[in-house]
């Protein structure tokens, strides 16, 4: 092919790498493709035949067929592999030519890249891409950052390729060095809380309610046609009613009840640490995944320590009617957690990331999308400072009106001695931020005693130090 001017260049053509080129493909553009492997630009070549498409397994070739500024994204696995190619590419590259990390790279590692590039005075864009393999194919939601003019030379093709929320793309710039980083790390704390959340949910109807999978799918699925739609509510009937190929019964049944996780959780709970923000749902649904892989210990300790579970309080229908409220309302608490922690970071790195843009990129395309997220994007429009979703005028009337739900949700687990570790920090993180007073004040005594920290009064200003014991 002696096409030599294509528009956009791709690095590492598996699963998502060859979905989102050909996404590029359908519409219009023409795209190169690299990788190491000639299997792989083999199966490039036979699916974009009679399109705009190369591959290539020599990098310099490759280099050479994009069009300058070349734009040129990676899709390999985060960490090394992302420098690897970084510096494998570099030499090869023009004043003004940059790359785009399309990985779940880690948002500081993101900057140390971003700074040595323009060392070199080339430019790097920090892209996280939500929507798995079918989502890079037919629509993903996108979070670039960086800076405009480099996403200005990409918003065209990025724009056609994503998802559509009522014909508006779902990208747009989250702002400069690694907001586009931060903002996919954040996008998967709160997927890792929505998870665990409905997990907790069918924890319940599943060993307390004595429901059927199919059953529960059902209830997912009328709940999913209302205010919980949602991606992961839709997929949850998926799973629950995949039948497993070999026995013929419920694959679920049989999937091993450890959890893995690959660490962007834990990135959003370590930096809303750092910054001083609580999510503790975020830190709740990590630390279920870590009890999850606690597999040994758990079956030994069943044995030891019996559980003492009381009669379940509610009737079926009552439950059914208290667990859907109490998941919409836990859902919504971990979006407010997500975004107030994106709304300091911004304010902490210089991001200038703008929160009502957030949401309206999520609303369609990514992992967390959902009815809600138009809604919160209204909020955010409304008021523009908003320091918390839960007390956006519209959102607090739901927050009135749904706190009941999960307060007994809570309490009938309890009763039952089901773990409902993420719906119990929700409503604390809720019951926390809406008190007026806090013991916070006893905390500081304390500290002030055994450490002299010293402490601060609620009628005089400065710092005080007490002698609270005397010899």
């Amino acid at each position: 092919m002696a096409e030599t001017n294509f528009d956009f260049g791709m690095v590492g053509l598996g699963t998502m790498g060859r979905a989102l080129l050909m996404n590029m493909a359908d519409h219009g553009f023409a795209v190169a493709g690299l990788d190491t492997d000639k299997g792989k630009v083999d199966a490039l070549h036979a699916e974009g035949e009679g399109k705009k498409v190369q591959g290539f397994t020599d990098a310099a070739e490759f280099v050479k067929s994009i069009r300058k500024p070349r734009a040129i994204m990676m899709l390999v696995p985060a960490g090394a592999p992302v420098d690897s190619v970084m510096h494998s590419l570099t030499p090869m590259l023009e004043e003004g030519d940059f790359l785009i990390d399309g990985g779940n790279s880690y948002f500081k590692d993101t900057d140390r890249r971003a700074k040595e590039m323009a060392e070199l005075k080339l430019g790097w864009i920090g892209m996280g891409v939500s929507g798995g393999e079918s989502g890079a194919r037919h629509g993903p939601s996108m979070m670039p950052g960086g800076t405009v003019e480099n996403y200005e030379r990409i918003k065209p093709i990025v724009e056609a390729v994503a998802a559509k929320f009522e014909g508006e793309p779902c990208v747009a710039l989250m702002g400069s060095g690694s907001a586009g980083h931060y903002v996919k790390t954040v996008h998967n704390g709160i997927e890792y809380a929505v998870m665990q959340l409905i997990s907790e949910v069918y924890d319940v109807m599943k060993r307390v309610l004595h429901m059927s999978n199919a059953e529960i799918a059902d209830a997912f699925d009328e709940w999913n046609q209302a205010e919980l739609q949602s991606f992961l509510c839709e997929i949850t009937t998926v799973v629950l009613r995949h039948k497993d190929e070999t026995t013929g019964g419920d694959l679920v049944d049989l999937i091993s009840d450890k959890a893995k996780q690959k660490g962007t959780g834990k990135w959003t709970s370590q930096d809303a640490m750092d910054l001083g923000m609580p999510i503790p749902t975020v830190d709740v649904s990590v630390a279920a995944r870590e009890m999850s892989g606690l597999k040994a210990e758990r079956v030994e300790a069943a044995k030891l320590l019996p559980t003492s579970a009381h009669d379940f309080p509610y009737s079926k229908e009552d439950a059914l009617t208290i667990y859907r409220d109490a998941l919409y309302l836990g859902m919504l608490i971990s979006y407010a957690q997500g975004l107030a922690l994106l709304r300091e970071a911004s304010k902490e790195y210089g991001y200038g990331t703008d929160i009502q843009t957030v949401a309206k990129v999520w609303r369609a395309g990514c992992i967390i999308r959902s009815r809600s997220l138009e809604q919160i994007r209204a909020a955010y429009e409304a008021n523009p400072d908003l320091a918390n979703l839960l007390v956006d005028p519209t959102v607090s009337k739901i927050v009135l009106d749904k706190e009941r739900s999960l307060r007994r949700a809570i309490a009938g687990a309890i009763h039952t001695s089901i773990p409902v570790p993420s719906l119990s920090a929700a409503l604390a993180y809720l019951d926390g931020y809406r008190s007026e007073t806090l013991p916070a004040n006893l905390i500081q005594g304390l500290r002030d005693l055994f450490g002299a920290h010293t402490y601060e009064r609620t009628d005089q200003p400065g710092s005080f130090h007490t002698h609270w014991q005397t010899e």
